[in-house]
């Protein structure tokens, strides 16, 4: 537990840019007080929602493979058998970090991204895990 803290720490720490899948334009859904807090702690944040076109005053995009800068952490909010497309997006747009939120795994995915060289966390909240790093 310990080397996983500190590996979040590393990550959260040299972060920028947040792309968060499935981030929901409803202020009561976990998302999206998730993305509200990110942009609060100083985070860029980049919307992935196809139903969407603005959430949290930032332009969303349809998909990963949309975003046209480089993606620090992918921040997952989808049900756990949807993140395999959307971390071969991750794969593709050569992301920093696959976050799969609170709730989601998928082990099959994780280490797809593994293979490829990215890190992965799996079944945390990263806005639990920012603030523990205080």
């Amino acid at each position: 537990m310990l080397a996983d803290m500190k590996k979040i720490k590393t990550i959260l720490t040299n972060a920028q840019t947040i792309a968060i899948v499935g981030l929901s334009p409803k202020k009561n859904r976990p998302s999206n007080m998730v993305g509200q807090y990110l942009q609060e702690a100083g985070f860029s944040i980049i919307p992935v929602n196809p139903g969407q076109i603005e959430i949290l005053g930032e332009k969303c995009y349809a998909s990963l493979c949309d975003i046209p800068e480089i993606v620090d952490i992918v921040d997952i909010f989808r049900r756990s058998d949807k993140v395999g497309s959307i971390v071969d997006d991750a794969i593709a747009i050569r992301a920093g970090t696959v976050w799969m939120q609170l709730g989601i795994r998928n082990e099959q995915a994780a280490q797809k991204a593994k293979d490829a060289g990215i890190p992965v966390i799996m079944d945390r909240c990263i806005k639990i895990d920012h603030m523990a790093l205080d």
